[in-house]
């Protein structure tokens, strides 16, 4: 396996500090890290991208999410392993993520369901590292970033 090219943002160096900087902030939300990491990892999982599932999954488990968790991030709804508060942040993250499956894929069903549990800053945090994680996914596809090839 070989990479087309570098990161994008690897390569426009002025890209990566503000895309670190919403990442850090998106860490300011009040929202479990566990749950920002099950995000990404299920985000990562259905985009393909392998070295996003890969570092996902390398960073939840030092956030604490467990293998049991980690295995079974992609079958989150028949599985017994997650909080309703997960479910929640995980049903936003793979309708926020699956705009083009269907018309209006972001109901408003998802979104009160995962407002019960969030507040309007938790929420901003979530959809945050769904963009970011998404936009992470299509530059890492788009050039076949290796996974574990970061580190």
């Amino acid at each position: 396996m070989q990479s087309r090219m570098q990161n994008p943002a690897m390569v426009l160096t002025d890209a990566m500090g503000p895309i670190q900087a919403v990442l850090k902030a998106v860490r300011t939300g009040g929202v479990d890290g566990e749950i920002l990491e099950l995000v990404h990892l299920r985000i990562s999982q259905i985009n393909g991208c392998s070295a996003c599932v890969d570092g996902g999954a390398k960073t939840a488990r030092k956030a604490g999410v467990s293998d049991e968790r980690l295995a079974t991030v992609a079958a989150w709804r028949e599985t017994p392993y997650f909080s309703d508060e997960e479910r929640a942040a995980l049903e936003l993250a793979e309708s926020a993520t699956r705009l083009a499956d269907r018309p209006n894929p972001v109901t408003d069903e998802v979104w009160d369901h995962a407002a019960s549990y969030f507040d309007e800053k938790q929420l901003a945090s979530i959809v945050l590292m769904i963009g970011v994680t998404n936009m992470f996914n299509r530059l890492n596809a788009t050039t076949r970033q290796i996974a574990g090839a970061w580190g």
